[in-house]
């Protein structure tokens, strides 16, 4: 069977799907009576606009970087992992612990250990829903998604009950040390002289996603764990026949998917709230499925997809701070990016393909 080239599988089509589901967005914008290029034009400026923007956008997008990283490995074995949020929240916690129970000097000693707390918290987390599908046939689809309820009730009695700071009335730890805190956009940058706001979150955990794209690359496509991992997904029976055993394949990815949704914590706790909240997740490992599903499972596809809804994230808030349309708006564009790359792909997909390689026997 002929494939198409990577450009068009992983940016014209999903760029394709992505103007469709603007342009439904738009027809609702003018339903609530706004105009629609005034909508888009304050999304854009309010994202991407000024270094305040781009902060927060990119904020954003490192924490659907991770999340999107880790369905995507999932997606190779075709596991469709919809634990992260539990995953992330857990890896947050072990952030956390890592952070209150040292006394670090400097964050570029803190930074590594936390890097292990968050991954190891989020394989942890990972690893009983693996074990269930490997050893017992459970889906791993429900026993993801009963795993984040769990992780949800299990910190909200840790930080009630166990490491809330004492005489603080909020569910929250104590704010971690200096040497626990990551230099943020304005610091890095001042190190080379370029002036940047103060305020937004993005940190250098941002960086730290760029670098994990790009493991997850060779990993991918340059091991041989991710030829049986890719193999595995196309193929399970095939796969067995050349002796590859599911179980592994199953137990490793999973594990490698939760150890990224728990890196999320790098961002989230340790870069932004410097302390271990409810919620701190904030529904980022739901979209890192929209994410994984538009940027079609690839690094580089991901990364995009991520800055793509950190902007929507960004934009969105600006656009229901000045004007009359809900921020709730971007859930609905959110959510047609995922029918549209999801359910409905092949709507795209097969004319898309009968086109290319018409035009391609064409010039034969």
């Amino acid at each position: 069977m002929k494939k198409l080239p990577t450009w068009i599988d992983i940016l014209l089509i999903p760029l394709i799907n992505l103007a469709i589901a603007l342009f439904l967005s738009a027809l609702v914008v003018l339903y609530i009576g706004e105009d629609p290029m005034d909508a888009l034009s304050i999304m854009i400026k309010g994202a991407i606009g000024s270094s305040y923007g781009w902060g927060y956008t990119l904020y954003y997008a490192t924490n659907f970087i991770f999340t999107g990283l880790a369905v995507s490995v999932a997606f190779h074995a075709k596991m469709f992992n919809i634990g992260g949020e539990g995953q992330a929240a857990l890896g947050g916690l072990g952030v956390a612990l890592v952070c209150l129970m040292f006394p670090w000097p400097h964050w570029i000693l803190a930074l590594p250990v936390a890097i292990i707390g968050g991954a190891v918290f989020g394989a942890a987390w990972a690893a009983i829903p693996a074990y269930l599908q490997a050893k017992r046939g459970s889906h791993i689809v429900i026993t993801t998604i009963m795993f984040n309820f769990m992780a949800s009730a299990l910190l909200v009695y840790l930080l009630v009950n166990v490491l809330k700071a004492p005489g603080s009335m909020a569910p929250e730890t104590g704010r971690f040390i200096e040497g626990a805190r990551l230099p943020t956009g304005h610091d890095m940058l001042g190190w080379f002289g370029i002036k940047f706001s103060k305020s937004p979150p993005v940190n250098i955990s941002f960086l730290i996603s760029l670098l994990f794209c790009f493991l997850i690359w060779f990993l991918i496509w340059r091991t041989k764990l991710g030829y049986e991992i890719r193999a595995f997904g196309h193929s399970e029976s095939a796969a067995k026949y050349a002796g590859i055993s599911p179980i592994k394949i199953i137990m490793v990815s999973m594990l490698i998917s939760g150890a990224l949704a728990g890196l999320m914590g790098i961002n989230s706790v340790m870069g932004e709230s410097e302390r271990l909240v409810i919620d701190s997740v904030q529904g980022a490992g739901f979209i890192g499925i929209a994410v994984a599903l538009m940027g079609r499972s690839h690094p580089f596809g991901v990364l995009l997809a991520a800055i793509l809804f950190g902007i929507l994230y960004q934009g969105g808030a600006e656009l229901a701070l000045w004007t009359s349309i809900p921020r709730e708006l971007i859930v609905v564009i959110q959510a047609l990016v995922i029918l549209l790359t999801g359910a409905l792909d092949n709507m795209i997909r097969m004319p898309i393909e009968r086109l290319y390689f018409k035009m391609v026997r064409a010039g034969t």
